[in-house]
């Protein structure tokens, strides 16, 4: 574990957790490829045996965002999936998770349709907004909390202050996915979480060019620490060297990227809950989501995501999606680029119908990702492509 400095957050992460080249110089961490490292006697290194267990790119990646997210221990995964899963192996067979209703689909499709089958674990899924639904579901066998805030794709905003303290008292452990709001926007370890995690794919990265993942855990907890730590190399879902080195250098620029998806995302969302075409809006930063109060007070900044309703039905809504020129027709999100995807079609394709009508996803829900073009040129793509 990596000793913290009291620098600000623009200050981190250009610097946390690196430092020149001993051997060069080099300013930037070196890309360490290796897969092995040299002994100069039996059980006697350098800090390095083999690059699953610790590789020298990737520890600087790791106490990079241990740092950013204020916590004691980071660990590079190869995906955000891959960094889920090994929370939950911090679980026994018959234990009780309560996870919020809108997750991202992947986490649920990891959930229900893997962990429940070759872990036993059970999953009960709730409003979080409303803290007194996780009270109700809490049970003997509950062991885990999973929140998401902002939340995927309906951007529901949970209270991590009262989530943290119902756990503590009933010593249940909390996780956090804090892949939309990042640590510049978020972080959920100063409200009392004890687990966060990242898609690094997302606004870590930030470019649109890597699969990656991040878990930082702020509980000081040794043998929670030395658990994870055993099941990061056991199973040895771990970031490349190439990609930590990415991500890295992705990390030096996250603040001045995130100031920028902030303030375009919030004109965007403004323009859109004026347009005539438009019967809804979702943007934490309106005031007319309904937990704008508590993200104002919780967050930095309310994210790059903004999710709306077109007026009309599916096939007016995949006419406007293959209309816009700026915002490209994928999925995924937090790159510099400007996304648009279908939740219902794509992202969440593995909710079964009925999930998704309860939930709110409907067949004229759209999510945009709001990159870094100027803001009047998306604004004009939007506007073109809906008329």
């Amino acid at each position: 574990m990596r000793k913290k400095k009291n620098h600000h957050f623009e200050t981190k992460v250009i610097h946390a957790g690196q430092k020149s080249d001993p051997t060069t110089g080099a300013v930037m961490t070196p890309i360490v490829l290796a897969s092995t490292f040299e002994q100069s006697s039996p059980g006697v290194h350098k800090g390095y045996d083999y690059s699953r267990s610790i590789n020298p790119t990737r520890e600087a990646f790791e106490n990079c965002i241990a740092d950013l997210e204020n916590g004691l221990k980071g660990y590079g995964f190869s995906s955000g999936v891959a960094a889920i899963s090994a929370c939950v192996e911090l679980l026994s067979p018959g234990d009780h998770i309560i996870a919020m209703d809108d997750l991202y689909g992947g986490s649920v499709r990891l959930f229900n349709e893997i962990k429940s089958l070759s872990q036993g674990i059970e999953i009960s899924y709730v409003d979080m907004t409303d803290t007194n639904n996780i009270k109700n579901a809490i049970k003997a066998s509950t062991k885990m909390i999973f929140v998401e805030t902002p939340t995927n794709p309906l951007l529901k905003i949970a209270d991590l202050s009262k989530i943290a303290k119902l756990a503590m008292k009933e010593k249940i452990l909390t996780v956090c996915d804090n892949t939309f709001a990042s640590p510049f926007n978020q972080k959920p370890i100063n409200d009392g979480i004890d687990i966060v995690i990242h898609s690094a794919t997302k606004y870590l990265g930030g470019h649109s060019d890597l699969i990656a993942g991040a878990m930082v855990i702020g509980k000081n907890d040794k043998k929670l620490i030395n658990k994870m730590s055993n099941i990061h190399n056991s199973l040895g879902p771990i970031t490349s060297a190439f990609d930590s080195y990415l991500l890295l250098r992705s990390l030096k620029t996250l603040v001045v990227r995130m100031e920028r998806h902030n303030s375009n995302a919030l004109e965007l969302a403004k323009f859109l809950e004026k347009h005539n075409k438009v019967s809804k809006v979702i943007y934490p930063g309106l005031k007319s989501h309904p937990q704008h109060k508590l993200a104002s007070k919780q967050m930095h900044g309310f994210g790059g995501i903004v999710s709306f309703e077109l007026k009309g039905n599916l096939s007016k809504a995949k006419s406007f999606l293959r209309k816009t020129k700026l915002f490209t027709l994928a999925e995924s999100l937090g790159g510099v680029e400007s996304l648009i995807e279908h939740p219902a079609i794509m992202t969440h394709a593995s909710l079964d119908k009925k999930r998704r009508e309860k939930l709110g996803i409907s067949n004229t829900f759209i999510r945009l990702s709001v990159g870094l073009e100027n803001v009047k040129d998306l604004k004009k793509d939007i506007d073109e492509a809906l008329n």
